[in-house]
């Protein structure tokens, strides 16, 4: 057997030592050939060395740029953030013409990852037409398939997953959302079959918040609610929140910011392209990205972690979180002008070509807004604002990336009560320091008089009026959030007062809400 084949052999079995001498031996014996490099930098990936191995695989992409090894490459970049790189290295890899799946599968993924999912679709397809049983594959494609509206064959695909694995969580989750159940047409049989041989905390989860949509959607209040509140109790205990920390950085971030902007903070970048679409999650921000990137001069960056790790890297914090109180409160010693580069560095890779303005659309962005209008002072922010009632109710039955700390309030009431709480008391002080720099944008507003509020949010960020905006969904660009499938319809009233559906079980939180202070009626 070759050393090359000896390393991969190696590798396949997760023999890592075995694996890194044969490919070490192979470099020194052919140093003008790729392998050896390549295989070395596999074995220190595959061991989490991820710094150590991003050289090895620049060596083998310097020695001949073949597709596996750019592919590889393009994922170890994507883990160390290294957007544009990571994209430049995918596409060069797709463009070398690669055959094998777990070559375009990676493409894919990195595209994925980048937000271009329209683009993941031709890697993804080519994974499984050459290895059609391999199921990740096809959940990959059957995804992408989905956030490009392509809602019939991702459908097939799941289906033909569940044949295979009638036990697959995810998939019986991302059919749920898929599409609107109906008493005629649900997979609720087929759903509590699967609850009923579930074994894994997580699998039981995503079941049950299919369940709960299922239910939703037909009408059976009570039922949606039970699985609710079984699968957020077991969640929330499994991954130990406190709604302590999140105190903790409102708190920092109303400290910050207590005098106006930190001590010693200059003029920041004189940047007019972002506009932010901001607000608690599932309160209309997919929506309003749409009517915006329906306009002829803006498109859709998707949702960049840009700001929060510009923020992270100028405070150089040494914490494994993006946020948290102590990185926030080193965030005062950074320049604002050194953060909006960082921003935009960060920015520009996702940034769609031929668009004066492009939109950032991270819900999360509300925490930041101080540090925006410092380092891009020209931005443009808006924020939506949804009844208190309805945005409670719509974060506690959509299931977030579950094991981030951003989602982490979400599973019970009360926190979510209190977290809008300190939402809507930050929103109050960035009134304060920035009275009329952002926007608080009504989804019922929006929804009771569509054009009229259009006009107003295009007026706030500068643009002139295109009556595309009112036809944000036959815009055909990807959506890869759970309203991927009501952002396709005209803009309706299906939305509002949908908590009403739970008013006995939402007692105690409006009543709390009520004693905050905030209005519910």
């Amino acid at each position: 057997m070759s050393l090359e084949a000896s390393a991969r052999a190696a590798l396949a079995r997760g023999d890592l030592p075995a694996a890194a001498q044969a490919a070490q031996r192979l470099a020194m014996e052919q140093p003008e050939r790729p392998a050896g490099f390549f295989l070395l930098g596999m074995a220190a990936a595959e061991a989490g060395q991820v710094a150590k191995a991003l050289p090895m695989l620049e060596q083998a992409v310097a020695r001949g740029g073949q597709a596996e090894h750019l592919a590889q490459y393009a994922r170890l970049l994507i883990l160390l953030r290294r957007d544009g790189e990571a994209g430049r290295a995918a596409r060069d890899a797709l463009a070398a013409g690669p055959d094998d799946a777990l070559t375009l599968d990676t493409i894919g993924c990195v595209l994925a990852r980048l937000g271009d999912h329209a683009a993941s679709v031709v890697p993804f397809e080519g994974a499984v037409a050459a290895e059609p049983d391999n199921l990740s594959y096809r959940y990959n494609l059957a995804a992408a398939c989905g956030f490009t509206g392509r809602v019939e064959a991702a459908r097939d695909h799941y289906e033909a997953i569940l044949r295979a694995d009638p036990r697959d969580a995810r998939v019986h989750y991302a059919l749920a959302i898929l599409s609107r159940q109906s008493a005629q047409a649900n997979e609720v049989p087929r759903l509590e079959a699967a609850l009923a041989k579930a074994q894994r905390p997580e699998d039981r989860l995503r079941i049950r918040y299919a369940l709960a949509k299922s239910h939703e959607d037909m009408g059976n209040a009570a039922d949606a609610f039970a699985h609710l509140a079984a699968a957020n109790a077991a969640h929330k205990q499994a991954i130990g929140y406190d709604f302590a920390a999140d105190a903790a950085i409102f708190d920092a971030i109303e400290r910050l910011f207590a005098d106006g902007a930190p001590k010693g903070w200059g003029a920041g970048l004189d940047e007019p392209a972002p506009i932010f679409v901001t607000g608690m999650p599932r309160t209309g921000t997919t929506l309003v990205d749409r009517i915006l990137s329906s306009h002829r001069q803006v498109g859709s960056a998707g949702e960049l972690q840009a700001m929060p790790l510009a923020v992270k890297q100028l405070s150089a914090t040494r914490s494994r979180l993006v946020i948290d109180p102590d990185t926030i409160a080193a965030s005062g010693g950074a320049e604002p002008l050194a953060m909006g580069q960082a921003y935009m560095a960060r920015a520009s890779h996702h940034r769609p070509d031929g668009k004066a303005r492009f939109t950032d659309k991270l819900p999360a962005n509300f925490l930041y807004i101080g540090h925006i209008l410092h380092a891009l002072p020209r931005a443009k922010i808006v924020c939506l604002r949804r009844h208190p009632m309805d945005t409670v109710w719509s974060n506690y039955k959509n299931l977030f990336a579950s094991q981030s700390a951003y989602y982490a309030y979400s599973y019970d009431l009360m926190d979510i009560a209190r977290y809008y709480a300190r939402f809507d008391r930050l929103m109050a002080l960035w009134d304060r320091l920035f009275p009329g720099r952002v926007l608080q944008l009504s989804y019922e507003a929006l929804v009771a008089d569509q054009e009229g509020e259009t006009r107003r949010l295009l007026d706030h960020c500068g643009l002139e009026w295109d009556v595309a905006c009112l036809s944000f969904h036959e815009n055909k660009a990807a959506v890869a959030t759970p309203s991927a499938a009501q952002v396709r319809r005209p803009l309706n009233a299906d939305a509002v007062a949908r908590w009403k559906r739970h008013e006995d079980a939402l007692a105690p939180v409006r009543d709390w809400l009520a004693g905050q202070g905030i209005d519910i009626d």
